[in-house]
């Protein structure tokens, strides 16, 4: 598994803070489904780095390492991004697994304007999670109609 996810790094990948990385580990293999990909740790058995792995990405997952890092549990659950993933199938499934293991549910899964069913939750130490799932292809066209809003390529 790991050779294999070394090979298919994305050029994007979020790096996500956490006050106790070691149970963030084990909460989010159970509510999400995500599989450990690499440990490191030092002599001390403290992990040094951690990367997580769902449909092919990778996810690392560390413990606050610089002074401009923070988990949203340290600072009043306020959050500066979304980690947004796209699920391949069962979208309402994949949220019965998260609100069971505790997920904060901050929305139901919904269809969107733009073809995908989308739930949303926040994870035990307040990271805001978005799980998507494609369930109809629409143009740009058509999702201009269903919203009301302007879409298009570039500014």
């Amino acid at each position: 598994m790991l050779d294999n996810a070394r090979d298919e790094r994305s050029i994007f990948r979020a790096s996500v803070i956490y006050q106790d990385d070691r149970a963030a580990l084990d909460w989010l293999a159970k509510a999400f489904g995500f599989e450990t990909a690499l440990i490191i740790t030092d002599d001390a058995g403290t992990l040094v780095h951690a990367e997580m792995q769902y449909r092919g990405a990778l996810v690392m997952i560390a413990r606050k390492f610089a002074d401009a890092l923070e988990s949203p549990k340290a600072l009043g659950g306020k959050s500066t991004q979304l980690l947004h993933v796209h699920v391949d199938t069962d979208i309402d499934a994949h949220f019965a697994r998260a609100r069971d293991a505790g997920a904060v549910i901050l929305q139901e899964p919904s269809d969107q304007f733009y073809g995908d069913r989308t739930y949303r939750c926040a994870d035990p130490e307040g990271h805001i999670w978005v799980f998507a799932q494609t369930v109809k292809v629409l143009t740009l066209g058509e999702m201009e109609q269903a919203s009301g809003l302007t879409l298009r390529e570039t500014l």
